[in-house]
């Protein structure tokens, strides 16, 4: 008798604040697809509230976040803050953008398991989020 194969990983990115460059995020959506997960992609300038609500009604085992805008430190703590907030415990929390080294810590704080910058190979956070996620699903 074969095991069942797990559901697929289910990740919502989305872009906080008025920060338009959407092409990394996009770039990082299709990737989870070809890597057989679903991906829920909010759209740009979305405010915190709608990307945690998002999260919360599609049920996802992941949130990646990007900003190019330095609205980052603003932004990213408050997304965890209401996911936590809302019952999402145990969601995969995951960022990307321009990120200086010393916002790393406040944001791995808040509860950031990946932080990654804009020249990070897209197999590596397709690895990260398969690893980190499926510890989720288990």
């Amino acid at each position: 008798m074969s095991e069942r194969e797990p559901p697929p990983i289910r990740v919502l990115i989305g872009k906080p604040g008025l920060d338009g460059h959407n092409r990394g995020a996009r770039v990082i959506v299709q990737a989870l697809k070809d890597a057989g997960m679903e991906v829920i992609y909010t759209g740009i300038r979305r405010t915190p509230e709608q990307i945690v609500e998002a999260a919360l009604s599609e049920d996802v085992d992941a949130v990646g976040v990007s900003s190019l805008s330095g609205a980052h430190m603003a932004l990213f703590p408050k997304i965890a803050e209401l996911l936590r907030a809302g019952g999402g415990q145990d969601v995969l929390l995951f960022c990307g953008g321009v990120i200086p080294d010393e916002d790393r810590p406040v944001l791995e704080s808040a509860g950031y398991a990946g932080i990654f910058g804009p020249d990070t190979p897209t197999g590596s956070i397709v690895e990260f989020v398969k690893k980190k996620a499926r510890r989720r699903q288990a």
